[in-house]
């Protein structure tokens, strides 16, 4: 898929792309996986994501923590997976993983990574809009920030998801803090690239929520993702920084 400069059709399957920041992310694909290179920040958030998700995993579907692959069987879609930091770890986990990003550059990035290390993932250029099927297990992980229109793209994942599927999802709170943090620390000093985020488009858990039961998800569970200089990313009570939040399709079981 080649992505040009102006957004696909409202009614098109990519439309909740915004192609500015698609090419904004798919500049970084050469140095995405580099942990000290432009998605250091990434590197350095995978640990406590992973183990948020591990957890969500072994909560939603009664399973065995000490499991190496506790996704065996099922089919994950990481929807912004970038070049793959998280599609990778799933495959590994056992699920049989699609990966799509809107832009081209991260996918043949994450494709080429992959053979290396002999992870089958199927990786697309896209958005989960044009993604075909249902999964039982999907990720979007710091990216409806990022997105044209955040109604449509929850719209989406939820469309992807099989019922007693699980939607993991994280996003940066609109928050003094956030706002101090990722763009006058993190930006202002050279931390991440000048012009990754735009604070006001950053949802609060309410709004996030909102959009999820719009979409006929219930949420499950919201924690915080918080930093210290002593123990870097870490999962948290607070939410102010940024957080998770689990969601499946209807009520959830008892």
């Amino acid at each position: 898929m080649v992505l040009t400069s102006t957004l696909p059709a409202p009614h098109s399957p990519d439309a909740s792309i915004d192609a500015k920041e698609a090419n904004h992310f798919g500049k970084m694909a050469a140095e995405w996986w580099d942990p000290k290179g432009s998605s250091a920040m990434l590197h350095k958030l995978n640990p406590p994501r992973l183990a948020y998700i591990r957890a969500a995993i072994d909560r939603h579907w009664d399973g065995d923590d000490t499991s190496f692959t506790p996704l065996a069987g099922k089919r994950a879609l990481d929807v912004g997976c970038g070049a793959g930091l998280l599609a990778e770890p799933l495959a590994r986990l056992g699920a049989n993983v699609t990966g799509v990003d809107a832009a081209a550059e991260n996918v043949a990035v994450a494709a080429a990574h992959a053979a290396q290390a002999s992870l089958d993932i199927d990786y697309r250029a896209g958005s989960a809009e044009a993604v075909d099927g249902e999964f039982d297990l999907v990720t979007c992980l710091e990216v409806i920030e990022h997105v044209a229109a955040p109604t449509r793209f929850v719209a989406g994942l939820a469309a992807r998801l099989a019922p007693g599927g699980l939607l993991v999802m994280s996003t940066p709170n609109r928050t003094p803090l956030s706002r101090l943090a990722m763009i006058g620390v993190a930006e202002g000093f050279g931390l991440i690239p000048r012009g990754t985020h735009d604070w006001h488009r950053f949802l609060t858990p309410d709004e996030l929520t909102a959009l999820l039961k719009e979409a006929g998800l219930t949420v499950t569970d919201v924690s915080g993702l918080g930093f210290s200089p002593a123990r870097g990313f870490a999962l948290s009570q607070s939410t102010a920084l940024d957080y998770f939040v689990t969601a499946v399709r209807g009520q959830p079981s008892s």
